[in-house]
């Protein structure tokens, strides 16, 4: 991992940019950090500039709760390289949703796996190069989106202790099978009247989910329109599972 700036804010928060291998990223880190902090990693949508007060603001929440966060750059987003074939299957998504037309299976497999396949690797590396990192340890939560990557990583990573999934992206219907072999605990932020969000479908998959340690928080409003308080139940939950 190489650090590319670091710098303190004006609310007792280190903000470390960095590149594991290729990849960018963002690191807050609690300070003063006299030992070793329990770490979470911050999903998103992609393109960390554009999400930055969102995942500035998740990162001050969590440092008041005694945790460092993390988060990189998703595949094809921001300043890196383009892929095609997943943005021109998001151009059909999108050309859907404007229109009225149905969402297909197939449409949200060719979006959703290929991103999934890449990303979880790459998150991989960025725990390893974070968990180098003096300031940082285990257990680790994953806090966000995109669910299906959320889902993916807490089953084939075993550093893992706490999954936050914000039920508010496309899940493949496979992922429902994945979902249920999972035993890591999981809170689901569920926005009810989420215009882009299938709402039986977040519920299902909830149901399907294979630990006994669930919740789910649903919040009247639409995909933007996530409560203040939501995010301090997430921080109560991840301080159960990662103190």
């Amino acid at each position: 991992m190489h650090v590319i700036d670091e710098h303190h804010l004006d609310d007792d928060l280190i903000e470390r940019r960095f590149v594991s291998g290729d990849i960018p990223g963002i690191a807050w880190i609690p300070d003063p950090c006299p030992e070793p902090v329990p770490t979470i990693l911050l999903g998103h949508p992609g393109g960390l500039n554009s999400m930055y007060t969102r995942l500035l603001g998740r990162a001050r929440m969590s440092a008041r709760h005694g945790f460092a966060t993390a988060t990189i750059e998703l595949p094809g987003s921001g300043d890196r390289e383009p892929l095609p074939a997943i943005d021109e299957v998001r151009t059909e998504l999108r050309q859907n949703l404007m229109s009225g037309q149905p969402v297909t299976d197939d449409i949200v497999d060719r979006l959703v796996l290929p991103l999934v396949d890449i990303a979880v690797p790459e998150w991989q590396v960025a725990l390893d190069d974070l968990m180098s990192t003096p300031e940082l340890r285990g257990p680790i939560g994953f806090s966000g989106g995109v669910t299906a990557i959320g889902l993916r990583l807490a089953g084939v990573e075993p550093r893992i202790a706490a999954l936050v999934l914000f039920a508010g992206s496309f899940v493949p219907h496979s992922f429902v099978e994945e979902a249920a072999r999972l035993s890591v605990p999981m809170h689901m932020l569920l926005q009810w009247d989420d215009e882009r969000n299938d709402r039986q479908a977040a519920l299902n998959l909830f149901d399907a989910y294979g630990s006994h340690q669930k919740t789910l928080s649903a919040n009247m409003g639409g995909h933007t329109g996530v409560p203040d308080f939501a995010g301090e139940e997430v921080a109560r939950f991840l301080a159960r599972h990662l103190h």
